[in-house]
């Protein structure tokens, strides 16, 4: 199946202290990718502005496999997948080199550029992507519904942060890509109240990062905004556990976005799956959903 080809170098302040790109990174590349491939069938911004419509992101699905470091030649492949009235599937290959970097998908949605109402993809829309993509021979991704989070344990951990410029795109609220850098923070932010600082961890010789990323958006988050995010860890595993998320607006509870992701304990060495340090693992506990299943 033909798929649109977006290449391009990763940039240093892309990186994170890892030396990886930053996985708010990869949703950006994202982003451009579609927005690429959109214009080549003819859909370019200037066409939607004049028919007052946008694609909206509702979720996306993230899994990463060989991290992209400085340096690296970025080479995304995008390609719909389905139409389904209001929404539309769009899958994603980032490759380095002749390796899989990363695989994902987005749910996008057609709404009104003013009032984001859900409008009907147009017909002739549906028609011009799926030809310039042409018949997909591979099975069709399901989009399950986002995954029912772990109950709150005895210590979910919240903090607040105001929505600032730099997070507002075009369509004037908050960028998609903006919530995972908010929902890393939070997460780091957790990590120093329980002792365990970024140094802390290098001293140990040992690093935490994704493997995966769920998350979906529920509602926008506008400039000014003060807004609560709450995490909390579940389903630990020899190396692994799921971290669940949840963003909120403060002034009303009004939940916006929900995220899971699955987080990986490596050698900062090597780069290898280690087991989970015990006395991290047990310091932990206050922050870690009952009811699933201990690490091993």
């Amino acid at each position: 199946m033909p798929a649109h080809v977006l290449q391009f170098p990763v940039r240093y302040h892309e990186c994170d202290a890892y030396h990886h790109v930053n996985h708010a990174n990869y949703v950006r590349y994202m982003a451009e990718a579609a927005f690429s491939a959109s214009a080549k069938v003819g859909y370019t911004e200037e066409k939607l502005k004049k028919t007052n419509a946008v694609w909206l992101v509702r979720g996306h699905n993230i899994e990463f496999v060989n991290p992209y470091t400085f340096g690296d030649q970025v080479k995304i492949e995008t390609w719909v997948t389905n139409f389904r009235r209001v929404r539309s599937l769009r899958q994603y290959v980032f490759w380095k080199g002749n390796q899989v970097a990363a695989r994902a998908s987005t749910d996008w949605v057609y709404a009104d550029r003013q009032t984001g109402q859900l409008l009907t993809v147009p017909d002739q829309m549906a028609a011009d992507f799926l030809t310039y993509n042409g018949p997909d021979d591979r099975p069709q991704p399901k989009l399950d519904p986002f995954p029912k989070p772990a109950p709150y344990p005895e210590a979910p951990f919240s903090c607040s942060l105001a929505v600032e410029w730099r997070d507002v795109d075009p369509n004037r609220h908050v960028n998609n890509a903006a919530y995972l850098s908010y929902i890393e923070n939070a997460a780091w932010q957790m990590c120093v109240q329980y002792g365990w600082t970024p140094q802390r961890m290098v001293e140990h010789n040992f690093g935490i990062v994704a493997r995966r990323y769920r998350i979906e958006y529920l509602a926008p988050a506008w400039m000014g905004d003060q807004l609560q995010i709450t995490t909390w860890v579940s389903d630990g595993r020899r190396a692994t556990a799921v971290r669940h998320y949840e963003v909120r607006r403060a002034a009303d509870q009004k939940l916006l976005a929900r995220a899971r992701a699955l987080w990986v304990w490596v050698n900062l060495q090597t780069g290898l799956p280690i087991r989970i340090p015990r006395d991290f693992w047990e310091d932990f506990q206050p922050n870690i959903s009952a009811g699933t299943p201990n690490k091993s």
